[in-house]
Formats: C-alpha cells, sequence, structure tokens
C-alpha cells in the first residue's frame, strides 16, 4: 500500500498531551476498570509504503492511573507492574499490514521483561493542520492480551468462585502524532 502523495514521510512524533493509552479489565467479573498511562514517547517512521514504516514506543509505568489513589499504588507495586524494577513498557513494530479500511500493527510488546507479539488494529482517524502550522495525524487502535503472559499473575480467588482480576486485558489506543517539520 503506498501512502497519497499529499502524507509527509519521516519521523512524526506522538503528541502525548492530545493522546491516550488506556486499558479495560473486568473486576470481580461484574465490572471492568479503566486506566490509562499519562507518560509516553512514541515515534512513527512514515515509509512511501506503509509496510516499510515502523513505530517505536515507550511508556512509564509510574505514570499509571485509575482514579483511584489505592489501587493505583497496588498496580504499580511488585505485584503486577512492580515499577521500580520495570520503569518502562515498550512496543517496537516489526510489520504494518493493510486490512480493509484499517491495518494490524504487528510487534513486540515488552511488559515486565517479558516480549510477545501482537497486533493492533488501527484505523486512520484523518489529518489536519493545527492553528500553529503543524500537521498532526489521528490514530485509534486496540488489542486484547493476557495479562498472565506478561508476569502479571496477581489475583485473588472470589468467596462465589472465579478471580478478582480478569486475564483479559483490552489496551485501547487514541493517538495524536505530529508530522516532521518540513
Amino acid at each position: 500500500m503506498t501512502l497519497p502523495s499529499n502524507v509527509t514521510t519521516g519521523t512524526w512524533t506522538l503528541d502525548n498531551s492530545h493522546s491516550e493509552i488506556g486499558f479495560t479489565v473486568r473486576h470481580a467479573g461484574i465490572s471492568k476498570v479503566r486506566g490509562q498511562f499519562t507518560e509516553a514517547e512514541a515515534t512513527l517512521e512514515l515509509a512511501e509504503h506503509l509496510a516499510d514504516s515502523k513505530v517505536n514506543a515507550t511508556i512509564q509505568t509510574g505514570s499509571f492511573d485509575s482514579g483511584d489513589v489505592n489501587r493505583d499504588g497496588h498496580v504499580k507495586g511488585e505485584d503486577f507492574f512492580d515499577v521500580e524494577k520495570f520503569p518502562e513498557i515498550n512496543f517496537v513494530s516489526r510489520h504494518i499490514k493493510a486490512n480493509g479500511d484499517s491495518f494490524d500493527l504487528v510487534g513486540d510488546l515488552t511488559i515486565k521483561g517479558v516480549t510477545k507479539e501482537v497486533a493492533i488494529e488501527t484505523e486512520f482517524n484523518g489529518d489536519a493542520v493545527d492553528p500553529f502550522g503543524n500537521t498532526r495525524a489521528g490514530l485509534s487502535g486496540e488489542t486484547t492480551i493476557s495479562r498472565k503472559e506478561f508476569g502479571l499473575t496477581w489475583n485473588a480467588v472470589l468467596e462465589a468462585g472465579g478471580v478478582l482480576v480478569s486475564d483479559k486485558v483490552v489496551i485501547n489506543l487514541e493517538l495524536a502524532f505530529i508530522a516532521p517539520a518540513a
């Protein structure tokens, strides 16, 4: 897939203040809890052919925020992210392939020192020039992972059966990138 001629190739950078890296996990089998990481850096090396493009991202685990101070402390601790020992989550793309109106961003996700290949179903939301002359592009993405596969195994058995925290975690991305200066 070749990019349209009006799309700027080169290194696009994540606009962290206009992006959200979040996730959803089922709690006690009856509700969903959402959280996000507020500090991240990413680059999109946009090539003329989409398949030749690359994404590199680093997320600070200590920036985890679910809106509940007690839960955040637990998740940042040794039972989950162990932010002192593992301060970053990393993603390095392997390839990008068209998938109808969307594309699959396939790469290596590293959490807590464990690396697994994931495919993120991604949509291009368009581009625009902001009032300051910067060209921006928006992307949305989603993938589901098993937290146990990444060493996030803490759980508690419920009295009525089942567990407190689901193994399945849905990662949701709403990303804004800024084009390289012309």
